[in-house]
């Protein structure tokens, strides 16, 4: 695996969306998984977001914060979207994971060589899962993902 790519809500967050009074989405993210994040792009890989969802600030600051490659918001078409960052990353579907937890994800992990599913995904997404972690998203369950991906770099 050379790019891991995530959803954002239910992924990276814990799925639940915060308003202000003034009706200012605000979103919690865990510092693990950042520095999971971290960790991969400091191991020389490469990584992005594709979300269904807007608060595009918010997520281009965590983005350019973690140097996440790759970012697609208001995403209509998952799969439009992967096909378009593996272009661009000059990687197969087969070198790239996808960790989401929700129906819109479904058409992306079929096609991704690891698919991953955070604990509390919807079943159909747990069924096409070929591993499911043992963090609920937005708790530390990309972290886990990434020191798995290491760890079976560091034995190969």
């Amino acid at each position: 695996i050379k790019l891991l790519l995530m959803d954002c809500d239910g992924v990276l967050t814990d799925g639940r969306l915060y308003y202000s009074a003034g009706g200012e989405m605000v979103k919690v993210f865990h510092v693990r998984d950042g520095q999971g994040i971290a960790s991969w792009h400091k191991a020389g890989f490469r990584s992005g977001i594709i979300t269904g969802r807007d608060a595009e600030d918010i997520l281009r600051q965590r983005a350019n914060d973690l140097g996440i490659d790759y970012l697609y918001v208001r995403s209509s078409d998952k799969v439009r979207d992967l096909e378009s960052i593996l272009t661009e990353a000059g990687v197969s579907a087969e070198e790239t994971a996808y960790v989401g937890d929700d129906l819109a994800d479904l058409p992306v992990l079929v096609r991704v060589g690891f698919p991953v599913a955070v604990a509390d995904a919807v079943p159909e997404v747990i069924a096409a899962a070929a591993y499911v972690t043992k963090a609920h998203g937005g708790h530390g369950a990309v972290r886990e993902v990434t020191d798995l991906l290491l760890a079976a770099k560091s034995q190969t």
